[in-house]
């Protein structure tokens, strides 16, 4: 053994890095560290704009822009352990303002509620009729509600966020989110029950 040798230290590997630990490379300047945040978070952040009710041709661009605005805002992240309620809240934000500059209001939701049929049963003719009818009329309620109702529904309801970090993402009362998210399933409710009459 060489006694000059300079001691190797052991790095952390990319999924042991906290994201905690991430920011802060960030912060730094490190891309890497966002493209590790990216690899780990990518597929939330996009199911959180597609829910949103962004056409397909525009996710992956505000998915990207969400991780760029992450990497601009490092300085700002809280030190909370897991960064998708942060990231989340970052990819509303994204929404909106895509929505502003296009200047109209998202016509259509990418398609949520439809469940995998195992492929080697597949569904009857009728049964994939009306998990079709059912998704559709699912979409339609949806995009109904109004934006503010539909975020917190989409966040809580289908990302399974909590209500303090929609809350937090949003930087709303908690007691706003419980409110917009009572409201959204009355709608919903009516909403679907006006389609089936």
């Amino acid at each position: 053994m060489n006694p000059m040798a300079k001691p190797v230290r052991s790095r952390e590997s990319d999924s042991e890095t906290s994201d905690p630990r991430l920011f802060e490379r960030m912060r730094d300047g490190d891309m890497g560290a966002l493209g590790i945040l990216f690899d780990r978070y990518a597929q939330d952040v996009r199911r959180v704009i597609a829910r949103l009710g962004v056409i397909a041709g525009d996710v992956d661009d505000l998915v990207q822009q969400t991780f760029l605005e992450a990497m601009r805002a490092a300085g700002q992240y809280d030190g909370r352990n897991h960064a998708k309620p942060w990231l989340a809240g970052i990819a509303v934000i994204m929404v909106r303002r895509h929505r502003r500059s296009l200047g109209r209001l998202v016509k259509r939701l990418t398609e949520w509620g439809r469940e995998s049929v195992v492929e080697d049963q597949g569904p009857t003719p009728n049964e994939a009729y009306e998990l079709s009818e059912m998704a559709r009329r699912a979409e339609l309620a949806l995009a109904k509600l109004s934006v503010k109702k539909r975020e917190v529904f989409i966040l809580v309801a289908l990302e399974g966020l909590s209500g303090e970090q929609v809350a937090t993402a949003l930087s709303i009362p908690v007691a706003t989110v419980w409110t917009r998210l009572h409201h959204a399933r009355l709608d919903l409710r009516e909403l679907l029950v006006e389609e089936e009459s």
